[in-house]
């Protein structure tokens, strides 16, 4: 029971990097230690409780971090060794720009798409087709897997969330099949992308998995998708919805956005590749794209009348804030627990004793109750001799157990909120059998046709 309890308590947010070369103070049996754990596992639970409470999830960790590195602070001040601490902290806020960079330039982008109606387009588009329930159960879970590796799994959650209750009003039992559909397929298809999600962004841009190895998780992905899909199908009734009229015109420089989008992208990818530069800086060179671009926009607005015209300091201003703010209270608190010394423990509880496999297997199931974000921001920090084949079994691990729980992952959290009471916990949870099923296989999957990679040094 105490090893598990460790384990729960070491998989909580994470990212540290903790300042090696430095001297540091084991304060795992310190009071420092027991106190800043206890504020950090409170302020966690509001976070776990933002859905009923309301209260963002990035205030109590933000303020838990603060107290965490004033606390050992003054332990190192008080022996006597000050810059330890000052420079493990530093790391950790080179670690939250470079990601926090990555995200804005990402989110700018999306919300420049929804702004200029790409998304509404594509909505509308599939409404007006006259497709039955069977056909868009399937169709919405199959764009929301190929969308997800690139616009992220929460994006395409929300996107293809918002065709389901447009196209099942009325129809309550389709709207909470569809929704855990988009969730499985969304999570399924970020697994196989680094920029699907942020665990694999993390991984990649730790340097250990390159781009386009990856994409070895994409079989193992589809089969995490196909099986739980195959057996809600028969769960829906071959009926058709009302045909919709609506109509909706993508706004000037949509498309031109989203081709500027892709090209960022690669960017992004060639910088990191070829360049061996870090991938936000290809992110912000493609935000450059984006602010050049959003000049002519802006000025092809000015001249239609009755146009909104195109801000992209707005569009900045529209990114998650809560979200990038509570990364931010992620690594800073969490990197103050590992310099502490608490992943140290974590690390040989799970990947010396357990073994790497098993240990990886279980951090996609406790992704479903503590979200796989914060778990694999500790693996992370842990980082534990692997393969290249273990590697990516946690990185699929991470990606898809979330899907178990309703509460597991970024895009069930997010169709809880949009889905007016149509998708709970409890509905989510009705099909966890059939989601365990395609979890289960896709590990199988994976330690069978990429079996070669589990010899494979990182």
């Amino acid at each position: 029971m105490n090893k598990i309890l460790l384990i729960l308590f070491g998989l909580f947010p994470s990212l540290s990097f903790a300042a090696s070369g430095y001297e540091s103070i084991d304060l795992t049996s310190h009071a420092a230690g027991y106190i800043a754990l206890i504020l950090f596992v409170i302020a966690y639970l509001f976070v776990m409780a933002e859905e009923f409470t309301h209260f963002r999830k990035s205030k109590p960790v933000i303020l838990v971090a603060g107290v965490i590195w004033a606390i050992i602070g003054w332990v190192y001040a008080s022996n006597g060794i000050p810059h330890a601490a000052e420079a493990a902290v530093r790391h950790n806020f080179l670690e939250f720009a470079e990601l926090f960079l990555f995200l804005l330039v990402a989110m700018t982008y999306i919300e420049s798409m929804r702004e200029r109606l790409v998304f509404d387009k594509l909505k509308v588009w599939l409404i007006s087709r006259g497709f039955s329930y069977r056909q868009l159960f399937w169709l919405t879970g199959i764009l929301a897997f190929f969308m997800s590796p690139i616009a992220d799994n929460l994006t395409t959650a929300l996107v293809m969330g918002a065709v389901v209750l447009s196209v099942g009003a009325g129809n309550a039992r389709f709207i909470s099949i569809g929704f855990v559909n988009i969730v499985v397929a969304a999570n399924a298809g970020g697994a196989f992308s680094p920029f699907g999600d942020i665990t694999t962004l993390m991984v990649w841009q730790k340097g250990l998995v390159d781009f386009q190895q990856f994409f070895v998780l994409f079989v193992p992905s589809v089969v995490n998708y196909l099986i739980p899909a195959a057996i809600m199908h028969f769960a829906i009734k071959n009926e058709k919805p009302n045909a919709t009229v609506e109509k909706i015109d993508i706004k000037t420089g949509g498309i031109l956005i989203t081709f500027m989008f892709l090209l960022t992208i690669a960017t992004a990818v060639s910088f990191h590749n070829f360049l061996y530069l870090p991938p936000a800086m290809g992110m912000m060179t493609g935000l450059g794209y984006l602010m050049i671009v959003s000049y002519f926009v802006k000025r092809q607005d000015s001249s239609e009348e009755n146009s909104e015209r195109f801000n992209i300091f707005t569009m900045v201003s529209r990114a998650e804030w809560d979200t990038l703010l509570f990364f931010f209270g992620v690594i800073v608190s969490v990197g103050g627990l590992g310099f502490m010394g608490y992943l140290a423990l974590v690390s040989e509880a799970m990947y010396v004793e357990l073994g790497a496999t098993y240990a990886n297997v279980l951090v996609g199931i406790l992704s479903a109750i503590v979200d796989n974000i914060p778990v694999m921001f500790a693996v992370l920090t842990m980082t534990p001799d692997m393969s290249l084949g273990q590697w990516l079994l946690v990185t699929l691990t991470a990606g898809v157990g979330g899907s178990l729980l309703s509460i597991g992952s970024a895009a069930g959290v997010a169709l809880m909120g949009q889905s007016k009471g149509y998708y709970t916990f409890v509905s989510h949870l009705k099909w966890i059998w059939a989601i365990a099923l395609g979890y289960g296989a896709s590990i199988l999957t994976h330690l069978w046709i990429n079996s070669a990679l589990f010899d494979v040094p990182i």
